[in-house]
């Protein structure tokens, strides 16, 4: 049966996010978009000043401000645009919106160059001062990168290129959101907003319908979308050595002062345990009774699937994350409902895949579509866990102390997820209600597949496709797919039979991920973390809870691994990633024995 999406303009009110909280109308943003350019023009007048503490004090004050206003705009801008990818004036207010991004970077790159012209003691004396203090943190950070901040010229023409890199890394998701059309699984339409839950069908079929015809229309442009990614890597590459970054990984982990063995040790330890991986396919395909698993059953739901509803999902969150204490489950729920943080109607245009956004300290917006599943809910949670993250930390912080980093936030999201599902995991067992149960185990290894399966998947793929162009290589189309096809066999192993080409345009499938230069490792990390984090929670419940929540508020103002470590979890050490894959083995385990219960009776 096909279903038709409304229109945006159709959707009830409360499906939607609060973004009127942004800018009341368009013509308010309008409005900021025509004042903001002169306000960026303004802050010129600082070149050359800086050499005072009260001009210091007085340019860094009106950067912020206008810092501020600049992602107010930019937030709305997205915002538009992510809800409805067709509609041409929301795109072009995106678009509008990153050529002021990239004024903004022009006009501010004197700064950086002159600031660290200045004796550092003499500077270190003025941040004693109220007007200074607060900015500390991005003091100290600037100065360790000291080496790599490049003259006044060549910092305005590297904030020049930011536009056009810009505009050039949003074709590939334009391409995939806007103009593909995936045919239909079933006799519905797949879209962007549906292709998870057709891809999770009873019907088989359905199933492979949704698989195949969203990994062909891929396919159909994999020439294009591979020049546009190999496009995307080099221009990462030219950034890092304009900055004297040995190679691109480093300019991206230095800044936060992590180091390159965090990744490799993810990826060594993820090698390491692929046999777990391949005891849950065979686990899998066992349950549901197929002579071989493809990949178009590894969402295929073991049990009946539950309709979940977003007010039932609330609930459930609401509850499981009650070890956080009545504040945070009161702001939570507020955020949820009546306070509209979340945008989940399903709609045409929407884009794919889900987000939190900080929105300038105005509001914390969530973006997902709602589908009625356990996939839905585990997103919802995941999500609310980086909202929790802004809000805790912008209220501990003013605007001048660093926003937390990736690093930081996929810790807080995935923590979310782990202790929601630890809630109702015991709800289950209680009831004894296995089938609740085994969807729960279903939900959790589905998250684990995308977080500790793809993600180290995409990590790998991506540190190899940078290191072929900084040895002068390129990249190809079939170079992509093949690479692909490569990394996900090493985790199928004899569990999944593998459609090679299609297997492995999966590369092409994460248009935001990719372009967000080395992102997807750190979501295998921080699910590393969360897991870890939760175990404290056993012995000592008040104590986990009190570094957690101190992890939460540090929000930027510690560099990651500092954070981490303050809160009882060593990232420069395999034991997150060993005891997160213990949690991944218990689960196997679990469903082995239910397995094979079910077979004997």
């Amino acid at each position: 049966m096909t279903t038709t999406l409304p229109r945006r303009a159709d959707v009830p009110r409360e499906q939607t996010w609060d973004i009127e909280a942004l800018f009341p109308t368009v013509q308010d943003w309008e409005a900021e978009a025509e004042a903001l350019p002169g306000a960026i023009d303004a802050l010129s007048r600082h070149a050359g000043q800086l050499g005072g503490q009260g001009a210091l004090a007085a340019y860094l004050r009106e950067e912020g401000e206008v810092e501020l206003r600049l992602t107010r705009l930019l937030s709305y801008a997205s915002m538009g645009a992510s809800v409805d990818g067709r509609d041409a004036e929301a795109a072009a207010r995106r678009d509008r919106a990153s050529a002021i991004a990239a004024q903004y970077a022009s006009g501010t790159a004197f700064a950086e160059p002159e600031l660290l012209t200045l004796d550092e003691a003499t500077v270190r004396e003025w941040l004693t001062h109220p007007d200074l203090a607060d900015h500390r943190i991005r003091l100290e950070r600037l100065w360790r990168t000291r080496e790599h901040v490049r003259s006044a010229e060549v910092e305005e023409l590297l904030g020049a290129v930011q536009a056009p890199f810009a505009a050039g890394r949003g074709i590939h998701p334009t391409l995939a959101n806007m103009d593909l059309r995936f045919g239909t699984a079933g006799g519905e339409p797949v879209t962007q907003g549906n292709v998870d839950r057709l891809t999770s069908d009873p019907d088989r079929e359905v199933r492979r319908q949704a698989w195949e015809n969203y990994a062909d229309a891929h396919l159909a442009v994999r020439h294009a979308q591979a020049a546009m990614y190999a496009t995307n890597v080099r221009q990462n590459v030219f950034l890092a050595r304009a900055r004297r970054y040995p190679d691109a990984i480093t300019a991206t982990l230095a800044p936060d002062r992590i180091p390159l063995e965090v990744v490799t040790t993810l990826l060594d330890t993820y090698r390491a345990h692929t046999p777990t991986w391949h005891r849950y396919w065979n686990v899998r395909k066992k349950w549901l009774g197929l002579p071989e698993l493809r990949e178009y059953d590894v969402k295929a739901a073991l049990v009946p699937p539950r309709e979940v509803s977003y007010g039932q999902a609330v609930e459930w969150i609401a509850q499981g994350m009650a070890p956080l204490g009545e504040a945070y489950v009161r702001e939570l729920r507020a955020g949820l409902t009546e306070g509209r943080w979340v945008d989940y109607a399903a709609n045409e245009g929407k884009r794919q895949g889900a987000y939190s956004a900080g929105a300038g300290r105005v509001k914390p917006y969530i973006f997902m579509t709602w589908n009625g599943t356990m996939s839905s809910y585990s997103t919802l949670a995941h999500e609310i866990g980086h909202s929790m993250h802004s809000l805790l930390s912008q209220r501990e912080h003013p605007q001048a102390v660093p926003r937390y980093t990736l690093f930081h936030a996929e810790v807080a999201s995935n923590f979310d997820q782990a202790m929601v599902r630890q809630s109702l995991l015991q709800q289950a067992r209680e009831a004894g209600d296995t089938a609740f149960e085994v969807a729960i185990i279903e939900e959790a290894l589905s998250n684990f597949h995308r977080y500790f399966f793809i993600m180290p998947t995409l990590a790998a793929f991506e540190l190899e496709c940078y290191r072929r162009i900084e040895a002068g290589g390129t990249l190809s189309a079939p170079d992509l797919t093949g690479l692909t096809a490569d990394l996900l066999s090493q985790g199928y192993g004899d569990g999944v039979t593998m459609d090679r080409e299609r297997s492995g345009i999966l590369w092409a499938q994460f248009s935001t991920h990719l372009y967000a230069n080395f992102y997807a490792y750190q979501y295998a990390t921080g699910i590393s973390a969360a897991h870890q984090l939760l175990t404290q929670f056993g012995a000592d419940p008040e104590g986990a809870r009190e570094r957690y929540l101190a992890f939460l508020r540090s929000g930027g103002s510690l560099d990651p691994i500092d954070a981490l470590r303050e809160a009882g979890v060593d990232m420069l050490s395999p034991e997150p990633v060993e005891a997160t894959f213990r949690t991944l083995a218990g689960y196997v385990e679990r469903l082995e024995e239910l397995e094979g219960e079910r077979a004997s009776s």
